[in-house]
């Protein structure tokens, strides 16, 4: 089972990685759980991915693993703890996905970020963390991350595996309608919709595929220990649907 207790603590999944589950929101209406990952590099620095809302004891745990170098908003809507990060961690850089800074704007947070995440891992952790900026949507653009040494997939929104048990009975069925209800978690349907050209979503799923992760860490909902792989295909077999190049 996954569990989600206790909140703000680092739990580890493997080697150099760990994740932090973070309080519940509100989503339309539906509670969500948060999650943030944290990586170990090589070096020593820690690589924070969606952070979520800092506290002294969390920061303190971190703090004993190594120097906080690495900020990671990987969507459009995971930066909301960004800024608290940076006020704690100065010498922290900051890293945003396509379309943070807009909405960030548009929602009247005037967030720094000191570079744009690509299909490019930079320097600092090329070689240890793959990267991809998912195509084929216009409105939803995330960087998604594979941790070589433990073969964990990092996503961020584009599955989503709300298990029953958070849910109210009336909104159960409408979870199930919208492709994330767990075990069977997917992207959910209304998102679904923003791909326009599948075309270009299946280049990016196959090379995720091609990563063959062993576990997928989610930021909502119930993440997948085992058969990462196996998870991605099933959860994404909408999208190869009818092409004959499904991997």
């Amino acid at each position: 089972m996954n569990g989600y207790d206790p909140l703000n603590t680092l739990k580890s999944v493997a080697e150099g990685i760990w994740i932090v589950d973070g309080p519940r929101i509100h989503f339309y209406g539906v509670p969500f759980t948060t999650r943030m990952t944290v990586v170990q590099l090589e070096n020593g620095d820690i690589w924070l991915h969606s952070p979520t809302r800092p506290t002294a004891d969390l920061q303190a745990q971190i703090e004993a693993l190594g120097p906080v170098r690495h900020l990671v908003a990987p969507n459009w809507i995971h930066y909301a703890y960004i800024a608290e990060w940076q006020e704690a961690y100065p010498n922290a850089r900051a890293w945003c996905a396509p379309g943070v800074v807009e909405r960030a704007r548009k929602h009247g947070m005037a967030l720094h970020f000191d570079a744009a995440l690509s299909d490019t891992p930079p320097p600092a952790w090329a070689g240890q963390i793959d990267q991809l900026i998912v195509k084929g949507s216009t409105t939803h653009r995330e960087a998604v991350f594979f941790h070589r040494a433990s073969k964990t997939l990092i996503l961020t929104d584009l599955i989503e595996n709300v298990p029953a048990r958070l849910l109210s009975i009336w909104i159960r069925p409408l979870a199930w309608l919208g492709g994330i209800l767990a075990p069977n978690g997917s992207m959910p349907r209304d998102m679904r919709h923003t791909f326009h050209d599948r075309a270009a979503l299946r280049v990016s799923l196959r090379r995720m595929i091609g990563w063959a992760p062993t576990r997928i860490i989610l930021a909502h909902g119930d993440w997948f220990r085992s058969d990462g792989t196996g998870e991605l295909k099933r959860a994404f077999g909408w999208a190869f649907a009818g092409d004959v190049k499904r991997g």
